[in-house]
């Protein structure tokens, strides 16, 4: 299987499925809800073995997290009003970005399984149902993160996404290559970036230089980042900042070092059209 293939197949898949999305006519909802949900650091193509780690993962196992994660923060919802679902995307979604060396995007070898399309096909298939999974409860803003691992391969396979759904009129994307994005819901300007890049403490302060009017009219305000694989979170001066969970298992390399043991988990956040963020939800493996 070579380029020219996989790209074949994408655009015949893309040209056959996408007229196939009726609007979905929804009711106003009084007293709405945003419903955040940000499968963060999944890594599909990463390999760990429970001979080494203490446990095993693959891009089967990956995949299947990242659906089991999204149904259960799906159910945790139940019971708030939830009028706008923000997906976020990217954030190492795929774990390595060269095809003959296995390494990240920066040169970092990395222990793999699967081969190189097999990774992007499953990463597509599983970005695809998850929309699906959400688009019935809500209308969706999929909001993509570029990340270290992936930095290109990442970029491709939301393009990808936002072509598949280009006829979905209850679907809107923001895949531009911007390290931080942000998006506004109500009184909330909610901030996202990789966590690869920028310090934490200059966040607050880049999301108001970034998104001036957005945070003039708003007085909740969030960044969430990614990349450390374990939660942090720290309140600033008109910004909380906190980072997400990762579904991933621990590699040989960061279970030699000693970084293993934090959560393993998918998060969602509620946001509440005025009052700012009112829950967490966290689906735990």
């Amino acid at each position: 299987m070579n380029y020219d293939t996989i790209r074949e197949k994408l655009i015949d898949d893309l040209k056959s499925y996408a007229p196939k999305y009726p609007k979905i006519k929804r009711n106003k909802i009084k007293d709405g809800h945003l419903l955040v949900i940000d499968p963060a650091d999944v890594h599909i193509g990463k390999l760990c073995m429970a001979f080494e780690t203490g446990e095993d993962y693959n891009e089967n196992i990956a995949v299947k997290r990242v659906l089991e994660g999204v149904q259960g923060i799906i159910d945790k919802s139940q019971g708030y009003n939830i009028d706008k679902i923000l997906f976020i995307g990217g954030n190492d979604i795929l774990h390595i970005d060269s095809p003959t060396k296995r390494q990240t995007t920066a040169g970092t070898p990395q222990d793999t399984d699967g081969m190189w399309y097999s990774n992007f096909l499953k990463a597509k298939q599983v970005y695809i149902d998850c929309l699906e999974m959400l688009l019935p409860l809500a209308d969706v803003h999929f909001t993509f993160n570029p990340s270290n691992h992936d930095y290109q391969s990442g970029f491709f396979l939301a393009d990808v996404i936002q072509s598949w759904f280009r006829l979905n009129k209850n679907i809107t994307f923001d895949c531009s290559i911007a390290h931080r994005k942000g998006y506004r819901y109500g009184n909330n300007l909610i901030g996202t970036t990789h966590g690869d890049g920028a310090k934490q403490a200059d966040l607050p302060l880049l999301m108001a230089q970034e998104f001036p009017i957005e945070w003039s009219k708003t007085k909740h305000r969030y960044v969430y980042t990614h990349h450390v694989h374990h939660k942090q979170s720290k309140d600033y001066a008109g910004v909380t900042v906190e980072s997400l969970r990762s579904p991933s298992a621990t590699d040989s390399w960061h279970h030699r070092k000693g970084f293993q043991h934090a959560p393993q988990a998918v998060e969602g956040f509620i946001h509440h059209y005025s009052n700012g963020q009112i829950a967490r939800l966290t689906h735990l493996f």
